[in-house]
């Protein structure tokens, strides 16, 4: 069999294969300044992915995680949110804006974007409202300059942090080519007024 002849084969093979047995186990990738992770899930083979800025919105400091600029699913769309991932008793200030925070974006000279923050599991996520989601999607794919601040019960907390944007675009097309839309569940409901929220914020940081 001749060498040609033996690569089709193994192609064919590998074509014919069930798409869980393709699934890659771990991703790690740079895109211009995004880095993309994955992580498959050996039970069902899903990736769980995480499209993240290589610069800290607010760095890591007295135990508090830092606060990053992520790409996440909202309604089908790929949008820009800050996030604190993980949370630990370290890390309660971070917490806290769930309950009083909001994130300030603006992309190139677009009009700014507030991002209202609340909790998802242990992580702290502040993302666009569902009347901006389009807009900043598209601001996003494109701009090449995103201004990102945090702004608190004191109004906003000093000079935005200022992160270069190149290559978005096809950082965005590797995430879907990972993972299709439709395929992320939502995040959990809200609802809950300020008692609730403090309470769910102790139980969770005391785990």
């Amino acid at each position: 069999m001749t060498a040609a002849r033996a690569f089709v084969l193994l192609a064919s093979f590998a074509a014919a294969l069930p798409a869980a047995a393709q699934t890659p186990s771990a991703v790690a990738e740079e895109i211009g300044p995004w880095r993309l992770g994955c992580v498959a899930d050996r039970m069902t083979d899903r990736l769980a992915c995480q499209v993240r800025h290589r610069d800290w919105v607010a760095q890591p400091a007295g135990g508090a995680p830092g606060l990053a600029l992520e790409v996440i699913e909202r309604g089908g769309r790929l949008v820009p949110a800050v996030t604190a991932r993980d949370l630990s008793l370290e890390g309660a200030s971070r917490g806290l804006l769930a309950f009083t925070g909001t994130a300030q974006i603006r992309f190139d000279q677009n009009a700014m974007a507030e991002m209202p923050c609340g909790l998802e599991g242990r992580s702290l996520v502040c993302a666009p409202r569902a009347a901006e989601a389009e807009r900043v999607a598209g601001e996003l794919a494109t701009a090449r300059r995103a201004l990102v601040r945090i702004a608190g019960l004191s109004g906003p907390q000093g000079e935005p942090a200022e992160l270069p944007l190149a290559d978005t675009r096809a950082a965005l097309e590797r995430y879907r080519r990972l993972v299709p839309a439709g395929t992320v569940p939502p995040p959990a409901p809200g609802g809950l007024d300020l008692p609730e929220l403090l309470g769910r914020l102790q139980r969770l940081l005391g785990q």
